[in-house]
């Protein structure tokens, strides 16, 4: 028979006195989790918390400085829309306004330019008249075209004056120390012969006129 045998082959677990029961241990960390924090842990949290608020305040001027760069955009942008709807509005309504008055000025001109050359070609005949070269044969007619060619010179710087205020504001001529008197167009010492032939030689148009309506009205009954 062996010598040796197990223990608690023999063992009665009735007559066993009664064990307390084993207690659970308790986690790790349960007691550090509990604690109040230490100075230092708190030092670390304060810290923590400083750098993120210095994150948030940091991220929050950058945000306002984002907000006042694009309200700074609108505004130029507005700016930018008013100010182009005005230029346009105003260089339109000069557009008009120029091209009107260029066509004005441009009819002006072409009206003074002829107006100029008429006024030359006036003062042209005007300045041939040679008195001198009159006879006692033709002197009623030369008169009678002198007179015609005055008249004629007068009547378009009459209508000039109307035309252009320029020239009805034109200052007279100052007259000369010697100014000579007006020539009258009629001889002092004509008797009534030659005042009826200066008078025919004037009127014959109005003359020939009316005998060629007299005649007319002959003919016709």
């Amino acid at each position: 028979m062996s010598a040796h045998h197990d223990a608690g082959e023999f063992i009665d677990s009735d007559f066993q006195p009664d064990r307390p029961a084993a207690c659970p241990a308790p986690p790790a960390g349960a007691n550090a989790a509990n604690r109040p924090p230490t100075r230092e842990e708190i030092e670390v949290l304060v810290s923590e918390k400083q750098i993120k608020l210095a994150e948030l305040k940091r991220a929050q001027e950058e945000l306002e400085r984002e907000r006042a760069g694009l309200e700074e955009l609108r505004r130029r942008q507005v700016e930018f829309q008013t100010g182009r709807a005005e230029i346009l509005q105003q260089l339109t309504r000069g557009v008009g306004l120029l091209e009107e008055a260029e066509l004005n000025s441009r009819r002006d001109t072409e009206e003074m330019a002829r107006t100029l050359a008429e006024f030359r070609q006036a003062a042209q005949k005007v300045q041939a008249i040679n008195e001198q070269a009159w006879t006692s044969e033709n002197h009623s007619v030369e008169l009678t075209r002198a007179a015609t060619t005055v008249e004629n010179a007068r009547m378009e710087w009459n209508a000039a004056r109307l035309k252009f205020p320029l020239l009805a504001s034109a200052p007279r001529a100052a007259p000369g120390p010697a100014a000579a008197p007006a020539r009258s167009v009629f001889p002092v010492e004509a008797d009534l012969l030659q005042l009826c032939k200066f008078g025919l030689a004037l009127n014959w148009p109005l003359v020939l006129l009316g005998a060629c309506i007299f005649a007319a009205l002959l003919w016709r009954r």
